[in-house]
């Protein structure tokens, strides 16, 4: 059984930051790319960030030069550090893994989400 918990979400002011974390437990054997969506009210679940297991990352525009995502291999974990918040960053934010664990080789896994509220 592997788990994938956020932690970090809450309601800022615009301009403000917030840095949600992610960690993962289990029968873990390896972590391979973490990545960081998030879904508005009426709108589908986009792509904000993702990291691989070397490290590359990769942003959505909106996401560019305001968010930083990060990971620690030792410790299953990932965070996103989001700065700069505006309105439109309002949303449940949701943490996917791509995970090899004992007895069930690779599968993708999702948090239960966690939400960000930014107010104007």
């Amino acid at each position: 059984q592997v788990q994938l918990v956020e932690s970090g979400g809450s309601l800022v002011q615009a301009g403000g930051s917030l840095r949600l974390s992610c960690a993962a437990s289990g029968r873990i054997v390896s972590v391979d790319t973490m990545a960081w969506y998030r879904q508005a009210p009426g709108k589908q679940r986009e792509l904000v960030a993702l990291i691989t297991g070397a490290g590359s990352t990769n942003y959505a525009d909106s996401a560019k030069g305001r968010f930083t995502i990060s990971r620690d291999n030792a410790k299953s974990t990932m965070s996103l550090q989001m700065n700069s918040l505006k309105p439109e960053d309002t949303a449940v934010y949701y943490c996917h893994a791509y995970i090899s664990a004992i007895g069930i080789g690779w599968n993708n896994y999702w948090g239960q989400g966690t939400q960000v509220t930014v107010s104007s």
